[in-house]
C-alpha cells in the first residue's frame, strides 16, 4: 500500500501518551440517510465500507500511525512484548486421531506461526513425522491450514488452506503413503467439512464472487460437491442446493459405514433440518430425517437406517434419541434424556459413547453403551475444560484434551477397555500456576437471575477494592464460555490482575433456555449480566471503576460496545475487538443475515428500535452537548475480516472520535492481512508473530491506562 506523507500531514499530527494531545485523523462526511419506519438515520461514514478503496486504506493508515505513536510512548511496551515471546515460547500439540493405521496430530514448537500437522505411522507411539507445514508456505506465516479429512482408508489426506485470516479456503490433497500433493485444487470454499466416499469426497461452497465483495459480499447460495481424486473442479458433481432459499447452509457428512450421505441445513443460529442419502442404492431419493430448522440436531452415528441424533427438540440441556430414516412416523426413542445439566458432545468410541457433559461451565466425561446404560465416569481435574476429543468406533484408544486457565492443554489417553489413563503428552512453560487462584463464584443480575462467574488471581489477594481487573464476556449464539488458556493472560496476572468471565445469557452454558434468553429482543438481558458482573466485582472489593477494563471479541465486541455506551462511568478501560458495532447493517455483510436468529433486523419494526436501542454505533452520545466520560478504547479489527467485516470497527471509532471531547484515548489498531478467527488450542489463522504483536499492544494500553506497574 502506497501512501503520500503529504496527505497524512494534512490530516493528523504525532500524538504523544498524553492522551488530551492526541490529535486524531479527520475523518470525511458524507450526507447518507436511511429512513427506517419513519425514523431518519444518519450514516456519515458509510464510505469506510468500502474497503478497497484509495481513501479507506488512507485513513487506515493514519489511524495506525496515530495508535502506534501512542502504544510505542509506554515506557513497558519492550517489556510486555519480551515477556510475551518467553510465555509463548513452549510446546504444543493436539489430540491424535486416527486414520486407516496411522495417526495424524498437530504440533508447534513454541514460536511457530502456525501449527504443524504430523503423521505417527503405524500407531500412538510412532515417532511423528512433518506431514503439512504451512509455515514454509508464505514468508509471513498468514497461510493457515483450517480443515482436514482423512479418506477412510487412510490413504489420502485432504485439506484446506486459508490466507490472511480470511473464511474462505482452498483444498488440496496428500497421499499419506508418500507426502505427495495431487493436483487437486478446490476454490471458494467456505463454512465446509470435507467427508470422504469411495474415492472421492463432499464439501460445499458459494459460487465465486467478484473481485470488488470477496471480503465483503453477502454469502448466499450454499451448494454441496462432490469431488472425484484427480478431476478438476469444474467436473465436480452437484449433489445438493436450494435455489428458494439462499440464505441456507450446508454441511455433508458421510456415517460411519459408508452408507448414507447426512446433509445439515441451517438458516442462521437458530437450528437446523437434517436429510439423508441411502448411498448404498443408486439414485436413491433424499429423505427428511428432520424437517424443522427451530431446534439444533446433530447426527452421532447410525447402525443401518436408524440415526443416533443429539438435539435439544424438547430438551433445552439436550438429549440423545434414535430416529428411524424406514419408519419416520414412529416416535423417537430416548437413549440418554435431558438431565438438569448440558449433555455437549457424543463421541463414539470402541463400541460406547464418550459423553461430555457441562455443569455450571466446567466439564464432565462419561462413558454409556449404545442402549443408553452408564458405565462409568472418566476422572477429570476440578475445574476446567475438556476439549478435542479423539475416538475411533472400533478402537480402543480414546484421547482428549484438558485446559484451565492457568495450565495449557494437557493430551491424556485414556484406554476404554482397560479403563486405564495416562498423560500422553503435557508442556512446560516459564509460568507457576500453583501460585495462582481459580475460583467459580455467582451474582445475581438486574432481574435477579443467578449468574456464574471465574475468577483467577494470584494467591493471597489483597481485597482493597484497588486491583487492576479485567472482565471478560460474551453471550451469545449458545457459545459457552468455560475455563481457556489464553498466553497472554499471564502477563497481565503476574502483575497483579485479576482476570473474571462471567457466563452471560445468550450462551449456552446452562442449555438452551439461558440462550434464548439473551437473543433477540431479550438481548438487553446479556449486557445486564455483564454490567451486574462488573457491579459485582466492586461490591465484593475485588476492584474500582478506575481499576476495571472489559473485553470482548465479536459477538463479545458487540457486548463491550454496548456497555460501554450505556455505563461509561463504571469503566476505566474497553477493548472491543472485531465487533458487530452497526447492528442496522450487519446482515448486508458476508454472513451476517445468519446472526439475525440471535439478534433480529432491522427490517422488522419491532427488532429495529430494539436493535436502535443498544447498537454501538447509534448509541455513542455527543460529549461535546453533555460531558461524558468513554473509557480509554482501543478497537481492533483485521483488514482481511470477512465475517465481522471492519466497517462495523471503522465506523464505531470515526463516530466515537468525532463525539468524544474527554480525557482518555480512542482509538483503533488494524491489523493488516489479518481476519476475524481467534487463537485457539490449535493456533489461529493470525501467525504466532503477529498474535504476540497484537497482545503487546493490547495489554500494553490496558495495563497503562489501568495504572499498572509493570515488573
Amino acid at each position: 500500500m502506497k501512501i503520500s506523507l503529504a496527505f497524512l500531514a494534512t490530516i493528523f499530527s504525532i500524538g504523544i501518551v498524553n492522551a488530551q494531545s492526541i490529535v486524531y485523523p479527520k475523518t470525511k462526511k458524507v450526507n447518507q440517510r436511511d429512513n427506517y419506519f419513519g425514523t431518519e438515520i444518519r450514516d456519515p461514514y458509510r464510505w469506510l465500507e468500502d474497503d478497497n478503496s484509495e481513501e479507506t486504506k488512507q485513513w487506515v493508515l493514519a489511524q495506525n500511525k496515530v495508535t502506534e505513536d501512542y502504544i510505542s510512548k509506554i515506557p513497558f511496551r519492550t517489556k510486555v512484548k519480551s515477556r510475551l515471546t518467553t510465555l509463548w515460547n513452549f510446546p504444543k500439540a493436539s489430540s491424535p486421531f486416527k486414520a486407516g493405521s496411522n495417526y495424524f496430530m498437530y504440533s508447534n514448537d513454541g514460536l511457530q506461526n502456525q501449527f504443524v500437522l504430523n503423521i505417527l505411522r503405524g500407531g500412538i507411539h510412532a515417532k511423528p513425522e512433518v506431514f503439512i507445514n504451512p509455515n514454509l508456505l508464505s514468508k509471513d506465516g498468514t497461510v493457515n491450514l483450517s480443515n482436514i479429512a482423512a479418506s477412510k482408508d487412510g490413504e489420502f489426506l485432504a485439506y484446506t488452506l486459508s490466507k490472511a485470516g480470511s473464511d474462505w479456503g482452498e483444498i488440496n490433497v496428500k497421499k499419506t503413503s508418500n507426502g505427495k500433493k495431487l493436483n487437486d485444487k478446490l476454490e471458494w470454499i467456505k463454512f465446509s467439512g470435507i467427508s470422504w466416499k469411495g474415492n472421492g469426497f463432499y464439501y460445499s461452497r458459494y459460487d465465486a464472487p467478484d473481485s470488488a465483495s470477496i471480503l465483503k459480499g453477502k454469502n448466499e447460495y450454499h451448494k454441496v460437491y462432490y469431488h472425484t481424486i484427480g478431476d478438476e473442479q469444474k467436473n465436480d458433481r452437484l449433489v445438493y442446493d436450494d435455489n428458494t432459499h439462499p440464505n441456507r447452509n450446508f454441511n455433508a457428512e458421510v456415517t460411519d459405514d459408508q452408507d448414507y450421505l447426512v446433509i445439515s441445513a441451517s438458516e442462521g443460529s437458530g437450528g437446523n433440518n437434517v436429510i439423508v442419502q441411502d448411498l448404498t442404492k443408486s439414485n436413491s431419493p433424499f429423505i427428511t430425517l428432520i424437517p424443522s430448522f427451530n431446534k439444533k440436531n446433530r447426527v452421532i452415528d447410525n447402525i443401518g437406517s436408524k440415526f443416533y441424533v443429539l438435539t435439544n427438540d424438547n430438551a433445552s440441556n439436550y438429549k440423545l434419541v434414535i430416529i428411524d430414516a424406514n419408519d419416520l412416523s414412529a416416535v423417537s426413542k430416548v437413549i440418554i434424556p435431558e438431565s438438569n445439566i448440558v449433555l455437549q458432545d457424543v463421541v463414539p468410541g470402541n463400541g460406547n459413547f464418550i459423553v461430555k457433559y457441562m455443569k455450571d461451565a466446567t466439564s464432565l466425561l462419561k462413558i454409556f453403551d449404545y442402549n443408553g446404560t452408564f458405565i462409568s465416569d472418566i476422572p477429570l481435574e476440578n475445574i476446567g475444560t475438556v476439549d478435542q476429543i479423539s475416538a475411533d468406533k472400533k478402537d480402543e484408544n480414546l484421547f482428549y484434551s484438558f485446559i484451565s486457565f492457568t495450565t495449557p492443554s494437557i493430551i491424556y489417553h485414556f484406554n476404554l477397555k482397560s479403563k486405564l489413563q495416562e498423560v500422553y503428552f503435557k508442556s512446560t512453560l516459564d509460568f507457576n500456576a500453583a501460585n495462582y487462584e481459580i475460583k467459580e463464584k455467582f451474582y445475581f443480575s438486574k432481574d435477579s437471575t443467578q449468574v456464574p462467574i471465574f475468577i483467577v488471581h494470584k494467591k493471597g489477594l489483597v481485597m482493597n477494592g484497588n486491583n487492576p481487573t479485567l472482565l471478560f464476556g460474551y453471550g451469545g449464539f449458545n457459545i459457552s464460555l468455560t475455563p481457556e488458556f489464553k498466553i497472554e493472560r499471564l502477563v497481565f496476572l503476574e502483575n497483579g490482575g485479576v482476570f473474571a468471565m462471567p457466563c452471560l445469557r445468550g450462551g449456552g452454558e446452562y442449555g438452551e433456555n439461558w440462550h434464548e434468553a439473551g437473543t433477540g429482543l431479550k438481548k438487553q438481558n446479556v449486557f445486564d449480566d455483564y454490567i451486574a458482573a462488573a457491579e459485582y466485582l466492586i461490591k465484593e472489593n475485588y476492584t474500582k471503576p478506575s481499576k476495571l477494563a472489559i473485553s470482548g471479541r465479536s459477538n463479545g465486541g458487540l457486548l463491550v460496545g454496548a456497555v460501554m455506551t450505556q455505563r461509561p462511568e463504571l469503566f476505566k478501560v474497553a477493548l472491543p475487538t472485531v465487533g458487530v458495532m452497526d447492528m442496522l447493517r450487519y446482515h448486508t455483510f458476508t454472513i451476517g443475515w445468519a446472526w439475525k436468529r440471535d439478534y433480529g433486523s432491522s427490517e422488522d419494526e419491532t427488532n429495529f428500535r430494539n436493535l436502535l436501542s443498544y447498537s454501538p454505533l447509534h448509541t455513542i452520545k455527543d460529549s461535546r452537548l453533555k460531558v461524558i466520560e468513554y473509557p480509554a478504547t482501543l478497537v481492533i479489527t483485521g483488514d482481511h475480516d470477512d465475517r465481522v467485516v471492519p466497517a462495523h470497527s471503522f465506523k464505531f471509532i470515526a463516530t466515537l472520535q468525532e463525539k468524544y471531547r474527554g480525557n482518555n484515548p480512542v482509538m483503533i489498531r488494524i491489523d493488516m492481512n489479518a481476519g476475524h478467527a481467534s487463537a485457539t488450542a490449535l493456533g489461529s489463522s493470525k501467525p504466532v508473530s503477529k498474535q504476540i504483536n497484537e497482545q503487546t499492544d493490547i495489554f500494553t494500553f490496558l495495563m497503562y491506562n489501568l495504572g499498572m506497574k509493570i515488573k
